[in-house]
């Protein structure tokens, strides 16, 4: 069986309030790192938030 090219990553938001949205990305064609502009309800803003390892 093959093994899937979608991995779960855990987006972290630069603001440093430690909230984070967990989403799954295609490990083959988005190989870079990801960041997505999302709302963090801590400082009630949108910031960007870059990829992370899930532990």
């Amino acid at each position: 069986m093959a093994k899937t090219n979608v991995i779960q990553i855990r987006l972290v938001s630069t603001a440093d309030t430690g909230y984070f949205y967990v989403t799954k990305k295609n490990a083959r064609s988005a190989t870079g790192k990801m960041e997505v502009r999302k709302y963090d309800p801590v400082v009630r803003k949108h910031v960007p938030f870059r990829e992370a390892k899930i532990k």
